[in-house]
C-alpha cells in the first residue's frame, strides 16, 4: 500500500482525481500548480520533483528506475578523467593473467553510478552531502553488467542549524543482472523541506521564471 506522502502532495497529479476533475470541467488544481485552458485539451501539470524532507519514512526502499550497462567506453574514459594507473582497468592483457582474466571496472565509477542512479528518489532536493559511509564492494564489475540501485532509509532528522533542510541517512545498495551485490553505503544528504520550497508546474527546479508554456498561454 503506498503512503500518503507518495502522492507528493500533489506535484504529481493522480490520473484518476485528475480525470474526475477534467470531466467536471474543473479549470485549475486546487493548490495553483496546474493551469488549463477551461477544462479543454491543454494543461501545465507539475512532474515529478524528487522528495522533501517530510516525504522520507525510515524504513521505506525506494527501488530507483532505470538499470544501467556499463560498457567498455565508460570505463577507460572514467579511468583516464580520475588519472587511475592500476592497469586492471586499462591493459587487457596484464588483466587477462590475473584471476578475473579481463578487465574490471573502476570502483569509484560503480560509486559514481549507483549514487547517481539513487538522486531522482533521495537528493534531487538536497543542499549537501554531508558524508559517504560503509563503502563496500562485494564483487566485480564487467564490461557488459547491467547495474541496478535501490535505497532504504535508515534514519531521519531535523537539523540543528538550518531550519529549511532536514538529514536523512539512507543505505544504497547495487545489483547486478544476476541479482548479485555488488556495492553498498551509507549516504547523509541534507534535503530540503517541502515547507521551503516552491516548485510549480509553470517554473519547475532549475527553470528560470517565464521560460516556455505560461499559464497564460492557456487561457
Amino acid at each position: 500500500m503506498a503512503r500518503d506522502s507518495d502522492a507528493h502532495d500533489g506535484t504529481g497529479g493522480d490520473a484518476a482525481t485528475g480525470g474526475a476533475a477534467a470531466a467536471d470541467g474543473d479549470a485549475a488544481a486546487t493548490d495553483g500548480d496546474a493551469a488549463t485552458d477551461g477544462g479543454a485539451d491543454r494543461r501545465l501539470v507539475g512532474g515529478w520533483e524528487g522528495r522533501y524532507y517530510e516525504d522520507f519514512e525510515v524504513g521505506d526502499v525506494y527501488k530507483h528506475p532505470y538499470g544501467r550497462t556499463v560498457t567498455e567506453t565508460d570505463n577507460v574514459w572514467f579511468t583516464n578523467l580520475s588519472m587511475n594507473l592500476n592497469p586492471m582497468h586499462f591493459n587487457e592483457a596484464y588483466a587477462a593473467e590475473t584471476e578475473f582474466g579481463e578487465r574490471l571496472v573502476d570502483g569509484t565509477f560503480v560509486i559514481a553510478l549507483a549514487v547517481g542512479m539513487s538522486v531522482i528518489d533521495v537528493s534531487a532536493n538536497a543542499t549537501a552531502n554531508l558524508g559517504y559511509d560503509k563503502i563496500r564492494h562485494h564483487a566485480p564489475v564487467f564490461h557488459g553488467d547491467t547495474l541496478f540501485a535501490e535505497s532504504e532509509v535508515l534514519e531521519k532528522r531535523e537539523s540543528s542549524s538550518r531550519d529549511h533542510v532536514g538529514i536523512v541517512t539512507t543505505e544504497l545498495r547495487a545489483y547486478n543482472q544476476n541479482d548479485e551485490l555488488v556495492l553498498s553505503l551509507e549516504r547523509t544528504p541534507m534535503v530540503l523541506k517541502r515547507s521551503h520550497a516552491q516548485p510549480s508546474a509553470a517554473q519547475p527546479t532549475g527553470w528560470p521564471e517565464g521560460i516556455g508554456t505560461q499559464p497564460e498561454d492557456l487561457e
